[in-house]
């Protein structure tokens, strides 16, 4: 299945959970070419600028695992999505740490080039 570059919607997208208000980095709608329809998703950016990758992967994935039970209740039908740099993904996602992750089928990532400001790839559980 073919994927267009999604049309963001939001910048960023509020979600209020009780009191509490977070904000996902990017809501937008996505066409689906061999469907002909649109999806709405969330995107969560991290550049992983810390001390290490594996310690911004900690924080990344606490925060996306808080956004998508909240998406759960509040926008089912908005796929959350962990954006990283294609160069995160060469040193996290191409070692055991990173296929683990992907093969237990953890989260959703694009994987982008940041200097060109274009999707490399998505990956999406099956």
């Amino acid at each position: 299945m073919r994927r267009a570059n999604p049309a963001i919607t939001h910048d960023p997208l509020t979600l209020k959970f009780g009191k509490k208000d977070l904000y996902i980095d990017l809501g937008a709608k996505q066409l689906l070419a061999a469907q002909k329809a649109e999806c709405k998703i969330a995107v969560e950016i991290k550049s992983f600028t810390g001390r290490s990758d594996v310690d911004d992967l900690e924080k990344a994935l606490g925060q996306y695992i808080l956004y998508q039970d909240i998406l759960t209740e509040l926008e089912p039908e908005r796929a959350l999505y962990l954006a990283v740099p294609s160069s995160v993904f060469d040193d996290l996602f191409e070692e055991p740490i990173g296929k683990l992750l992907l093969k237990n089928r953890r989260l959703r990532l694009i994987c982008f080039d940041p200097k060109q400001e274009v999707i490399r790839q998505w990956i999406i559980p099956s």
